[in-house]
């Protein structure tokens, strides 16, 4: 697999960082957009959400998105080095798999990470931008699907 262009990985990573949660926020809304069934899987104290803006509005959901920004964070740091993040990514698709989440729904997130991008970066979030995240993604997620493979 080609390494990732890290430079634009870290430029176009720069904008998103200032505000995680609020860029989090929208790329958790979209992907409940694109598969609302995923909605289900996030239960906190055994309590169901009646809708998308009620998930995403709870403080656990919210720290829920702070974590996920924190691995793309991670991964965007060891760009150039990916291969020292594979025993933490395994074990992230591990506990995925172990709530139910089915590997499919990586790719729904992926275009939800795009989405977000897109809307934070406009013109800035170029067809090579877009590629480079595509792969840095990619690469998250083969190492994050050894977790549902293993055991």
């Amino acid at each position: 697999m080609e390494r990732p262009e890290p430079e634009l990985i870290r430029q176009s990573w720069r904008a998103v960082r200032r505000s995680p949660l609020e860029h989090g926020t929208v790329l958790f809304a979209r992907l409940f957009d694109l598969e609302p069934d995923l909605l289900p899987l996030f239960q906190y104290n055994c309590r169901q959400f009646s809708s998308p803006e009620d998930c995403l509005s709870s403080p656990e959901f919210l720290d829920h998105i702070r974590k996920v920004m924190l691995v793309i964070d991670t991964a965007v740091t060891n760009v150039e080095d990916l291969s020292s993040l594979e025993e933490y990514l395994a074990g992230l698709g591990k506990k995925h798999r172990a709530v139910g989440v089915k590997l499919s729904s990586f790719s729904t997130v992926g275009e939800s990470l795009l989405y977000m991008l897109e809307k934070c970066l406009g013109p800035a979030f170029t067809p090579a931008v877009r590629a480079a995240w595509s792969q840095l993604y990619g690469a998250v997620v083969q190492a994050m699907s050894r977790g549902w493979d293993g055991d």
